[in-house]
């Protein structure tokens, strides 16, 4: 029996809402995705490639781009994502080049994902009950000279002006300070510095970048679209902290029915920050 934790469980039951967030993520920040990806410091262009904690493939396609004699090795826990990523693969063409596994990454044991040359991991490490335990599979599996990047975004991002909504300025950053607790107890590794713990795994660190983020969205449907399922998730975390008059006032951004949603606004942006560690095995 494989060890569940509280993020498995919480995928399993909002596949649908996870996948469309991802979709944006990937959709919206593409132009951040691929800047990562050029940074990375590769000695010579990879064969094989591992994406851990793929999701709906933002990661995957980034790495096909960039590499384009690459084949990469999708892995998740959830069904459903890697179910969305094979209809990417197919629709564009590139199913000799993508392999999906779905495993849990908490597991005792790992399936067999070969020798990558490089091994890619944004935005699931903080979700591992033990991400030393990860860390030590990767170690064991990349030869001399492989690479590791821990992709992290710094939150949720932020989309409204800090006046706003008009009736209750400053709403988005006390939603964000009420997912603090739900955060501590369930992702307590969000946040991490992960330069140490490589290091400690027996990394040599080759560099850490971070990219700042701040994207006009008045033009945008997507970043809108974005918007919404960025808050409705952080609704379902800080819901039980928030005072009644926020509240009332984010369910009226929430409503899509509402002329108040927040998808009628065009004063949106998208502002967060996306840091990656490099890392190689000796």
């Amino acid at each position: 029996m494989t060890h569940e934790h509280p993020h498995t469980r919480h995928h399993q039951r909002d596949d649908a809402g996870q996948a469309e967030i991802l979709d944006l993520d990937a959709e919206v920040l593409a132009e951040h995705i691929a800047a990562i990806t050029a940074w990375l410091p590769m000695k010579t262009s990879p064969r094989q490639i591992v994406d851990l904690g793929c999701g709906t493939g933002a990661g995957t396609f980034a790495l096909l781009n960039r590499f384009p004699e690459a084949h990469v090795i999708a892995v998740d826990a959830s069904p459903g994502h890697l179910q969305r990523l094979r209809e990417k693969v197919r629709a564009q063409d590139v199913d000799d080049r993508v392999r999906t596994v779905q495993a849990d990454l908490d597991a005792a044991d790992w399936p067999d994902l070969g020798t990558p040359d490089l091994v890619w991991a944004s935005a699931s490490m903080h979700h591992l009950a033990d991400p030393d335990h990860a860390l030590r599979n990767v170690h064991d599996m990349l030869p001399s000279g492989g690479l590791f990047a821990v992709v992290e975004l710094a939150g949720f991002p932020r989309f409204l002006p800090e006046n706003a909504p008009e009736d209750r300025p400053g709403l988005e950053g006390r939603c964000h300070a009420a997912t603090e607790h739900f955060h501590t107890e369930h992702v307590p590794h969000r946040g991490a510095d992960w330069g140490p713990m490589l290091t400690a795994a027996g990394f040599t660190l080759e560099g850490e970048r971070t990219i700042a983020v701040n994207i006009e969205g008045s033009h945008s449907e997507a970043i809108g679209r974005y918007a919404l399922s960025s808050l409705l998730r952080i609704r379902s975390a800080a819901a039980q902290a928030l005072p009644a008059a926020d509240l009332a006032a984010l369910d009226r951004l929430l409503d899509t029915d509402s002329p108040h949603s927040i998808l009628h606004r065009d004063d949106l942006s998208v502002r967060t920050e996306r840091t990656v560690w490099a890392a190689r095995l000796s």
